[in-house]
């Protein structure tokens, strides 16, 4: 007890020791009210401005969700309304002609995403006097919706949505080497009707993959001539001014200010955050990237790696990586010479409507090279619509005439144009070299250019396997136009130019597309067939891997048989290591076809024929079969293979072989991702 009375401090001790802790709290309290001050007024005049993002905005790009469409159009004064549903840029380029060619006819248009608005108010479009709905619909893979029209296409099919008394009329894009040709644009026509509008011209159908544009100019004179019958009105022969935007030029404005390549959210690549979408893509380093195929190959098939570490990405097999690329540099430099601008101005192309949802064509204030670099498509072979537009600026007669011949609808018309910048493959810069008298504004070739879009490729990797990373493979597309020009797609040759190293880092803009019609059996008991030449090998290396790690967890899979399928076996045999070692270890059956290996070609659908017997058992016993790759040739050869494969092993006639591939699709046990 001693002990304890001794070690108190005294009652002077005590009032001592208060004061000085008093002291020192109230020292910490000011010390730390001045540095946060220090600190906020710091950060108020370092930080980067940024408005909230909500889920919504990031997968749609807009602030406004749930508009009424009927509210809409009554505020603006317009009559008829086209929806499009894009994925690629098309359908939303052929939608805003149509509402632009309008005007002509002295009918007010507008453009609509259906993503923004509520596809309910659809129901009251009857209300708005001299109405008409317009419908611009693309078909994304094997007879899906594109993103944007998700929920419109659920609405539509509903059985219960009445639309008695809408005007409409549908123009479908889609492709014909792909089995399920322009379903969007077949259904929603038949829907529409069936949900008691009226039809005011006939479906039209575009095929990318022959003449999409004369399609589409086929299908809109139609239109026109219909329209004008139905609503009494006349093509208007004046000069009409048919400019969407004007030109802002900025002398004093601060780079924070400036867009550099976003895709939707100033500043949005330095102040990184989830989720990351299609307007908010994550800029991922990328870590490896190699030649897969040999130096003697006349092939470049690149294996690349991103981080994805840092993004709080998940991805499962079966999904696709969007890449956004860049414009080849040269190119752009080339194109500001020949209109004669600096590139470095910064400018803004802003609406000339002022209740436009799309104030601008693409992200602006921004300078010409970084619109001409992230944003503008200045390598696809142009349509009519711009030709037309750009032909009074040529000063030469001949060269004005020759562009108004391949932008008009007349027999001769389609077809020089068909030869000389479809066949010819003549994009923007070749048509200006080529017409010297052409010199148009850059804004306005801007205005008309369409925009530079995301490439898709399905993934190469398993988040088992690789949960820090994606892995891609693709083939590098270079050759020579027929006019002897070099020619190149534009993701694959921004890629393959960038490898890093340890003083060199580069980035990629990418987000992971969900592909829910690509997956693998949710029991993995269940054996998969895969068939998947060259790059159509990319997601079922993302499938092996994953299988692989399940194995290696001590999970009971099912047998992994792939048809794999390359020119040479010692050229462009793609992982061939790490095939053979999976086939060492017993996670997959391999069977390989080389097609010029031997005189006689052989390809995957005749490894698959002689490989019969094994792909009915499999069937029997529930197997789910993949197909990736060629649309056009490989995929359809394949399809013709199974279907044999059915008829001859189960003893069926083609029309039960049929049903039985149909019964197989319907359960998903048939699935394709293919491309043309």
């Amino acid at each position: 007890m001693s002990e304890v009375v001794d070690q108190l401090p005294s009652l002077e001790d005590e009032e001592t020791m208060f004061n000085m802790a008093d002291i020192a709290v109230f020292a910490l309290f000011v010390g730390g009210i001045i540095a946060f001050y220090i600190y906020k007024t710091w950060e108020e005049n370092n930080k980067v401005s940024i408005k909230p993002i909500s889920l919504q905005q990031i997968k749609t790009g807009i602030v406004e969700s749930g508009l009424d469409v009927v509210e809409r159009m009554n505020k603006t004064n317009k009559r008829m309304v086209v929806f499009y549903g894009s994925q690629t840029g098309t359908a939303e380029e052929f939608s805003m002609r149509l509402a632009k060619e309008a005007r002509y006819y002295g009918i007010p248009a507008m453009c609509a995403d259906p993503m923004e608005y509520d596809v309910d108010t659809l129901k009251n479009l009857c209300d708005v006097p001299g109405h008409l709905a317009v419908f611009v619909l693309a078909t994304y893979g094997e007879g899906d919706p594109t993103d944007n029209a998700v929920t419109f296409d659920q609405f539509i099919r509903n059985e219960e949505t009445d639309l008695t008394g809408l005007n409409f009329s549908v123009f479908g894009l889609g492709n014909s080497t792909y089995e399920h040709y322009n379903k969007m644009g077949k259904d929603v026509d038949v829907c529409l009707e069936k949900a008691g509008g009226v039809r005011i011209s006939a479906l039209g159908l575009g095929d990318d993959d022959s003449n999409i544009e004369e399609d589409y100019m086929g299908w809109k004179e139609q239109f026109w001539t219909d329209v004008c019958k139905t609503y009494g009105v006349e093509k208007s022969e004046d000069n009409l001014d048919l400019r969407n935007y004007k030109l802002t030029l900025h002398e004093k404005i601060h780079k924070s200010k400036v867009y550099k390549g976003e895709m939707g959210y100033l500043n949005s690549y330095q102040n990184q955050r989830p989720p990351f979408d299609t307007k908010n893509p994550f800029k991922a380093p990328l870590r490896v990237n190699y030649n897969l195929c040999s130096e003697d190959s006349d092939r470049v098939v690149f294996h690349c790696e991103v981080d994805i570490s840092k993004a709080k990405i998940k991805y499962d097999p079966g999904d696709h990586i969007a890449i956004y690329p860049e414009n080849n540099h040269e190119l752009v430099e080339k194109l500001g010479q020949r209109l004669d601008v600096d590139l470095d101005q910064v400018m803004s192309l802003d609406s000339t409507d002022e209740f436009s949802n799309k104030k601008h064509p693409f992200p602006c204030p921004t300078t010409y090279r970084t619109a001409l670099t992230h944003y503008i498509d200045i390598t696809t072979p142009p349509r009519t619509n711009l030709l037309k537009d750009l032909a009074p600026y040529a000063t030469d007669p001949t060269e004005k005439e020759f562009l108004v011949k391949i932008s008009s609808n007349s027999i001769e018309g389609k077809n020089q144009y068909n030869d000389w910048v479809v066949k010819d493959q003549r994009h923007i810069i070749h048509i200006l070299e080529d017409m010297p008298s052409l010199a148009p504004p850059i804004d306005h070739v801007l205005e008309l250019l369409p925009r530079l879009q995301c490439r898709y490729y399905s993934i190469a990797s398993s988040p088992k396997a690789n949960p820090r990373s994606i892995h891609i493979c693709a083939a590098l597309v270079k050759y020579k136009t027929s006019t002897g020009r070099p020619a190149e797609g534009v993701a694959t040759s921004w890629l393959s130019k960038m490898v890093p190293t340890e003083t060199e880092e580069y980035h990629v803009p990418v987000y992971v597309r969900r592909n829910q019609s690509f997956r693998l059996p949710r029991k993995a008991s269940i054996p998969i067939i895969m068939i998947g030449p060259g790059t159509g090998y990319a997601p079922f290396r993302a499938f092996i891997q994953h299988r692989a790690a399940l194995i290696k967890e001590g999970k009971e899979c099912g047998e992994n048989v792939l048809f794999f399928g390359c020119r040479n076996s010692d050229k462009d045999y793609l992982y061939k290591d790490e095939l053979k070692e999976y086939q060492s270890d017993g996670v997959i059956t391999l069977f390989e076809a080389f097609s010029r290996d031997t005189d006689k070609k052989y390809y995957v659908q005749n490894s698959m024929d002689e490989n019969a017997m094994l792909i009915w058992g499999l069937l029997e016993k529930g197997a789910h079969v993949y197909v990736c790759g060629d649309a056009k040739k490989m995929a359809r050869d394949v399809h013709t293979t199974l279907l044999t494969i059915i008829q001859d092993y189960g003893k069926m006639e083609l029309r039960d072989a049929e049903n039985y591939i149909i019964s197989l699709e319907n359960a998903f046990r048939y699935q394709k991702d293919v491309w043309s």
